[in-house]
């Protein structure tokens, strides 16, 4: 964001912090954790408040996996990667589970399964590919050749140990775990390295000078580097949800159109549908406005109606949208920025920050304490 002469004019108390993360969405606060079970003291710093981005507006599935089908991903980056990318969600997962455990119950969650559903006989034929392809990986998949939903779809992947969860609730079980500070409503304006010990990082209320920073801030991130222009793309995503319905419609998370279309039933029963983005791509790429537009919810509400036709009469009792921070290749990116070695960055979690956000943040934080290589995250695969 931009702050104005008026609102920080340079005077603001300076403080020394060992370890400042901007970005106090998912990733900044695991990050947290992580540097402070290595003995590091933490500052966060958000331009709003905890998890109030993509963190918190997102469906909140735990789904394991990439965001392209298995047999597509082989053939775009190479088995190798697509093999680490899987274990990295795996690990991911792991690490959520961990957290919640440890919260005693703060945190809503299920294991329902997820199912991939074909919406078309094409889009059926391309699914058994990839679940073929993934069996043969010895993973642990099910390819069903009919719907299980009996909605119309034409084939489906299920993946029984995915479930969902309440991701704001996540969130804040994670920093309160990490045991790190977080400063609210205290925007990011300038960031510099004047020497190799030590950043110096310009908010609207401090101007901290630390060891090491970390940014975690997705979307937002071309406002902070110009490094990151041209690297991570703001894309807008956007949800509706009913009131509260008299029976479930669903027992899983599903998704389908290759995966631009989302549904889950939420802990208060109300039916959730998201997506519909990629018909209206000139609206929702690469854009930062949070607002929801009236084509995109036009074709929620379709797609309701015809999927879910139960629900059809239900009053839609929320709308909202997130602007997701897509990496160019659609691959997260960590690294640190080349003319700030003590900066590093996890960013470009591409919509699917809850399957690879956990180890997404390890790996930035071994990168910046270890110099440990990010493995296929690095984002030196960019140039």
């Amino acid at each position: 964001m931009t702050v104005s002469i008026w609102q920080a004019d340079g005077t603001q108390p300076i403080r020394e912090v060992d370890v400042l993360i901007v970005g106090a969405g998912i990733i900044g606060v695991t990050a947290a954790y992580f540097f402070k079970q290595a003995g590091r003291e933490v500052v966060i710093t958000e331009m709003r408040d905890l998890a109030l981005g993509a963190s918190s507006r997102n469906a909140g599935f735990l789904i394991t996996g990439l965001d392209t089908y298995y047999h597509h991903a082989i053939e775009k980056y190479g088995h190798a990667v697509v093999r680490e990318l899987w274990n990295l969600s795996l690990q991911t997962h792991g690490y959520w589970r961990q957290f919640i455990k440890q919260s005693n119950g703060a945190v809503l969650t299920e294991t329902c399964g997820s199912l991939l559903l074909a919406e078309s006989e094409e889009e059926a034929r391309e699914l058994e590919i990839a679940a073929r392809t993934m069996q043969q990986d010895k993973l642990e998949v099910e390819f069903l050749t009919s719907d299980p939903l009996n909605r119309g779809y034409c084939a489906a992947i299920r993946q029984s140990w995915d479930g969902a969860v309440h991701p704001y609730q996540l969130v804040r079980a994670i920093y309160e775990q990490s045991g790190a500070e977080l400063i609210a409503n205290n925007e990011v304006y300038a960031i510099t390295q004047p020497d190799q010990h030590s950043v110096t990082v310009a908010t609207r209320q401090y101007i901290f000078k630390a060891r090491t920073v970390l940014l975690c801030t997705n979307a937002y991130s071309c406002n902070l580097d110009p490094y990151f222009v041209g690297k991570v793309i703001p894309t807008r995503a956007q949800v509706l949800a009913t009131a509260p319905l008299k029976e479930s419609l669903l027992d899983c998370c599903g998704y389908s159109d290759y995966g631009y279309m989302y549904y889950r039933m939420t802990f208060d029963n109300r039916l959730l549908i998201g997506g519909a983005r990629h018909h209206h791509r000139d609206l929702e790429n690469d854009t930062m406005d949070d607002r929801i537009s009236d084509p995109v919810q036009r074709s929620l509400e379709r797609y309701l109606r015809e999927r879910f036709p139960e629900a059809a009469d239900a009053p839609i009792d929320r709308r909202w949208a997130g602007i997701m921070g897509f990496s160019v290749d659609g691959i997260p990116l960590v690294g640190t920025l080349p003319d700030k070695p003590r900066v590093g960055f996890a960013v470009g979690l591409t919509g699917h920050g809850l399957a690879t956000g956990a180890v997404t943040a390890e790996r930035a934080v071994e990168l910046l304490l270890n110099g440990t290589s990010p493995g296929a995250l690095d984002a030196r695969r960019l140039g």
